[in-house]
C-alpha cells in the first residue's frame, strides 16, 4: 500500500480500531460509535451580554408578608424592608420596577403572564423577585402555591422571543430545607441592631429546591439547598439587606455572578443573635446561585 493511500484524506476523523460488534442476548448488535467535529469554533471568554438598548427592563417584586389562614403559614415581619429596598436598588440600576403585595396565586400568574408578552426588543434584561415562604419546586402566593418552573417556563425563548439571547433573572428569597448552617469561627459578628425596636431573626419557612430555567437564565437563591434562610423583623432578610448593599457599592461595576459570590461571602460571616427558637441562636446561612448565563453580565451605567 502507498504512503498516499494509508493516510487519510485532510479533515476526517479516524478511529484507532474499528468497532467490535457484540451480540447481545435477543440477537441484537451492540455498536459503540464516536461522533466527531471537523471544526471547532472559538469562544471569546470575555464576550458581554449587550446592556445598550434604549431601556433596562422590567423588574416584578412580588412581595408577601400575610398569607391566608388555611396554609397555616406565618406572616412575614421585615418584608417590606426587603421590598423596599429593592426597589430602591433596581431603579437606581435603571429598571422599571413593579411591586405587587400579597397576590393570590392567580393573580401573580396573570401578573407573570403579561410581563412575558411584553415586548423587550429594546430593554436589556428582565428580572423577576419573589419574596415568600417556599417549598420544594414551588413559592407561596397569598392563597396557595406556584411552580417556579411554571413562572419561568413563560421567558422560554418560544414563548417569549424578545428575551432571547438576555439575560433572565430571577431572584428567591425563601427558605429551602429544614436544617440551620452550624458556625465554624468563633469571631464572626452580627450587624448592629436597631437601639429602639427589636430586630429578631426569623426564617422563611419549608423549602426550595434548585431548578434548571434553560440559556441566559440565571436562579438567585437566598439559601442553599435544605437549610434555612434568615429574616430579620426590622431590617429585612439577610440576603436582601446584603444583595442591596452590594448593588449599590458594585452594581455598575462588577460582573453579576462576582457580584453575587460577594453577596455569599457577606450573609455567610452572618449569624442569628436574636431569636425566639434559641435553637436558631448563632446559626448561619449560605445563598447560592444557578448560573445559565452565556456570557458576562455587567449593569454599566446608562448614557443619559
Amino acid at each position: 500500500m502507498s504512503g498516499a493511500e494509508r493516510r487519510p484524506a485532510a479533515g476526517r476523523v479516524q478511529l484507532d480500531s474499528k468497532p467490535t460488534p457484540t451480540t447481545t442476548a435477543d440477537g441484537n448488535q451492540n455498536i459503540t460509535e464516536v461522533d466527531a467535529f471537523d471544526k471547532r469554533r472559538t469562544f471569546d471568554p470575555a464576550e458581554q451580554y449587550k446592556m445598550n438598548h434604549q431601556r433596562r427592563g422590567v423588574a416584578l417584586i412580588f412581595n408577601h408578608e400575610h398569607f391566608f389562614w388555611h396554609l397555616r403559614l406565618p406572616d412575614r415581619r421585615g418584608t417590606l424592608a426587603d421590598r423596599n429596598n429593592l426597589k430602591r436598588s433596581l431603579t437606581d440600576l435603571g429598571f422599571e420596577v413593579r411591586i405587587f403585595d400579597d397576590l393570590k396565586a392567580e393573580d401573580v400568574l396573570k401578573k407573570v403572564f403579561e410581563a412575558s408578552r411584553d415586548d423587550y426588543s429594546n430593554a436589556d434584561c428582565f428580572v423577576c423577585v419573589f419574596l415568600s415562604h417556599g417549598e420544594n419546586d414551588h413559592v407561596y402566593a397569598y392563597d396557595a402555591q406556584i411552580k417556579i418552573e411554571t413562572i419561568t417556563n413563560m421567558f422560554r425563548g418560544d414563548k417569549c422571543q424578545s428575551l432571547v439571547g438576555k439575560p433572565k433573572i430571577f431572584i428567591i428569597q425563601a427558605c429551602r430545607g429544614d436544617k440551620h448552617d452550624d458556625p465554624v469561627l468563633v469571631q464572626d459578628s452580627v450587624d448592629s441592631k436597631d437601639e429602639t425596636t427589636v430586630n429578631q431573626t426569623e426564617v422563611d419557612a419549608a423549602g426550595v429546591y434548585t431548578l434548571p430555567a434553560g440559556a441566559d437564565f440565571i436562579m438567585c437563591y437566598s439559601v442553599a439547598q435544605g437549610y434555612f434562610s434568615h429574616r430579620e423583623t426590622v431590617n429585612g432578610s439577610w440576603y436582601i439587606q446584603d444583595l442591596c448593599e452590594a448593588l449599590g457599592k458594585h452594581g455598575s461595576s462588577l460582573e453579576f455572578t462576582e457580584l453575587l459570590t460577594v453577596v455569599n461571602r457577606k450573609v455567610s460571616h452572618r449569624k442569628v443573635d436574636i431569636c425566639r427558637d434559641i435553637n436558631a441562636i448563632g446559626k448561619k446561612q449560605i445563598p447560592c446561585f444557578a448560573s445559565m448565563l452565556t456570557k458576562k453580565l455587567y449593569f454599566h451605567p446608562k448614557s443619559k
